[in-house]
């Protein structure tokens, strides 16, 4: 069982920066993928970014790309978001979580339409134009 807490959302101008912080609970961190998807109002829940275990590898959503930047602290149990160049279509509730399965396949699942096996509970995101 992981337990998933996002921090760091809020309020911001187009253009600029927020640094989402994602707290993991338990000693197996290291074993998860982790990821942040969105989810705008009146919309579906979109997939924005992923990491490997080690922390090696990303892999983002095309709107995001260039812009957003995942990191994780294996150390700190930690995973982060850092979000440059914001814009108003990037306003939406944030969600970390946490998946068993590799980057490669946590990629085919979000391909598939599946969920990843754990989620935080969200932290708002509102760009202002």
């Amino acid at each position: 069982q992981v337990q998933l807490v996002e921090s760091g959302g809020g309020l911001v101008q187009a253009g600029g920066s927020l640094r989402l912080s994602c707290a993991a609970s338990g000693r197996t961190f290291s074993s998860y993928t982790m990821g942040w998807f969105r989810q705008a109002p009146g919309k579906e829940r979109e997939f924005v970014t992923a990491i490997s275990f080690s922390g090696g590898s990303t892999y983002y959503a095309d709107s995001v790309k260039g812009r957003f930047t995942i990191s994780r602290d294996n150390a700190k149990n930690t995973v982060y978001l850092q979000m440059n160049s914001l814009k108003p279509e990037d306003t939406a509730v944030y969600y970390c979580a946490a998946d068993r399965s590799s980057l490669a396949f946590a990629i085919v699942k979000v391909h598939r339409g599946d969920g990843y096996d754990y989620w935080g509970q969200g932290t708002q995101v509102t760009v202002s134009s």
